[in-house]
This record gives C-alpha cells, structure tokens and sequence, in this order.
C-alpha cells in the first residue's frame, strides 16, 4: 500500500472489503500469532469495530503461554536445589506448574529472582560465585539471540556457575502444525513484528507456496494492524502473498547477526508446547560445544508431573480453535488475579487481552 489513508477512511475499506467476500462464504478468520498483536487488537478496539463477520483468533505468539507445565515444575526442581538462584523474567513467576509456581516456590524460600536479561543473571553469577545460576530461556527468536550472546561473554569471562534452562520456541514450525491442520481453517496469517525482524520474511514463504495462506508481516501500532488486515483481505481476492507492512524494521533479510549468533550457540530440537504438545524441531538447544552451560545437564532432570486436567483452554486459544469468553472457566473460575490457564497470567495473553478490555 503506498498511499496512507486515515485510520478511519482504512477501517471502511476494510468493512467493505470483509463485506464483499462475505457475499460467498459465511465469514473470515484472521489470526494474529504474537501476543503483542493480541493485546494491541483489543486494547484498541480493533476487533469491535471491524465486520463481525471477520473473526481475528490469536496464535502461539505469547511465550510464556506456550512454557509446559512441566519446565515449570523442573524450574522449581532447580530452585529447590541447595546453593541454587534460578533466574527469570517477571511474567513467569505466576504461571502455573503441576504444583504451584515459582512465587510459590518463592514464598517457600527458595532463592528466585526477578531479571530484566540475562546479562543482569551474568553479573550477579560473577558476584557471588559461591552459588549457581541458572536462567530461564523463555521466549522466542526475539529472545535467543540475547541469551546466545549471554552464553559466548560467559564462556569469554570463564564463568563456571551460570546455566541456561533452554525453553525457546520458534515460531515458523509451529505455523506449519496449524497449517497443516485442516480442523484449524485460518484465511490468513499476521505475522509477528518482532520475530521477523530478527528472522525476516523467508521462513515463511512454505505458508504460501505450499499451503496457499495470506501472510502479512504487521507493526503494533493500530493503523499497522489495519493495513496488515487489509492487505491480507486484498491477498484473499488476488492470490496469497507474503508482504511485510512493517518495513520501518523488517527487512527481508532479517537480522544476519542476531541468526549468526543463534546458529552459533544453539541447534534445533524437539520442544513441547504447552496446550499443543510436541512440534518437530521448534525448539532451541544447546550445541555440544556449549553443553556445559545447559542446566539439564548439570543438575540433571527433574521430572515434571503428569499435567492435570483443570478444564482450562488455553491450547484451543492458542490455535484459534476458540476464543477466551468460549473457554468455561473464562472470568469465573480464571482471572488475573487467581489465573488457572497461562494465557491469563501472561502480559501478552489472549484471555488477559479479553478480560481487561474486551468484556
């Protein structure tokens, strides 16, 4: 789209649009994978004030929604580890383990704490080397670069008590398990900003020559997610694409260092996803070289429990097979306050999104 419409004028094509294509079909559904995405729609009002017959369902983009119940639990193995500090970002001391979670674990006295990067757990490790560190790898491709970096200055500065419980997903193989899934009818894809700014465009070309999806790379702002709207609309008349919208920060190409310094440090592996189960090589683990700095490996692995049936939809979410208000325990028996399911606790989850500004 080269010449920018107002806000306004660009909602109307996009009515009109959805108008149009619904002449033949009983409706549209878009789904936006990244979190962020998600709160922006509903924060926004975006999905209130588009034809109701286009149905904006969210993705596995929210990375500690997908985190298994069972690294939760091996974190608070960890934590409960004599002379051990387990290391993480905020958003993941409330979600939920079979049995609790780390600000359970927490109040109980084991030593977790709250960082901001990697490098600040880099800089406590060198600060108190009578203890081991171990930092949670949460997160996707926005992610690992910064802990991949983390993991190269420790082996420069010869730090031998910081570790990496490595969580990371990606997210290109998890777009083809939806994609490959018939039950799960998507019409087009908005891809994540933040994601393809480090992997740019190609990973996703399989979505379009081999499964015939709209893509559009989308920015955060409002106005962004509208054109990535319409122009996924236009893709549906025309033939399927993949464009960038965000452009002021994705390049084609992506970002070759943040990948160099991934390639670097880390190889592909099976990861589990929480609600979804196990996806082929969509997870991020450490090369042989760097196998020191695995935690799995140097304290050994704490088996996680069976997970336990809560009645939480969170996986169904995830795949836009439902929407949060679908969910029974939806505002009831979950809320921010006392959440069952991740994608209530996280910042960036769909039922949190729904809950504050879309009930």
């Amino acid at each position: 789209m080269r010449r920018k419409l107002p806000e306004q004028v660009l909602l109307q094509e996009v009515n009109r649009q959805v108008a149009e294509l619904c002449r033949n079909r009983d409706g549209l559904k878009l789904m936006e994978v990244c979190g962020t995405h998600t709160m922006a729609i509903s924060s926004s009002g975006i999905r209130r004030a588009v034809d109701p017959r286009l149905k904006l369902v969210s993705g596995p983009g929210c990375p500690v929604c997908v985190t298994e119940e069972s690294d939760i639990d091996r974190a608070i193995g960890f934590a409960a580890l004599k002379g051990v500090t387990v290391l993480t970002f905020g958003d993941m001391m409330r979600v939920p383990g079979t049995n609790g979670s780390l600000n359970d674990a927490r109040a109980k006295g084991a030593d977790v704490r709250v960082v901001y990067s990697p490098l600040d757990g880099l800089q406590m490790a060198r600060q108190e080397s009578e203890r081991e560190f171990v930092f949670l790898g949460v997160g996707f491709e926005t992610t690992a670069p910064t802990v991949a970096a983390t993991v190269l200055e420790a082996e420069k500065l010869q730090v031998k008590n910081f570790s990496v419980l490595p969580l990371f997903k990606l997210i290109p193989p998890a777009l083809k398990f939806i994609a490959a899934r018939a039950q799960i009818r998507i019409d087009g894809l908005i891809l994540p900003g933040h994601v393809s700014t480090v992997i740019g465009a190609q990973p996703y070309r399989f979505l379009v020559d081999r499964y015939r999806i709209p893509c559009c790379i989308t920015g955060f702002e409002p106005r962004d997610i509208l054109e990535g709207i319409f122009l996924l609309l236009q893709q549906i008349v025309k033939g399927p694409e993949l464009t960038i919208q965000y452009r002021r920060s994705v390049r084609p190409e992506g970002n070759p260092q943040a990948k160099a310094l991934m390639a670097t440090v880390f190889k592909l592996v099976d990861a589990n996803w929480r609600g979804i189960g196990k996806i082929a090589r969509s997870g991020l683990g450490f090369k042989r070289r760097f196998a020191r700095f695995d935690a799995r490996q140097r304290f050994g692995v704490v088996a996680g429990k069976k997970s336990k049936r809560t009645g939480c939809a969170c996986g169904d979410v995830m795949l836009g097979l439902k929407t949060p208000p679908e969910c029974r325990l939806f505002a009831r028996r979950c809320t921010p306050e006392s959440p069952i399911g991740p994608c209530m606790v996280s910042s960036e989850g769909a039922c949190a999104a729904y809950y504050r500004y879309e009930r």
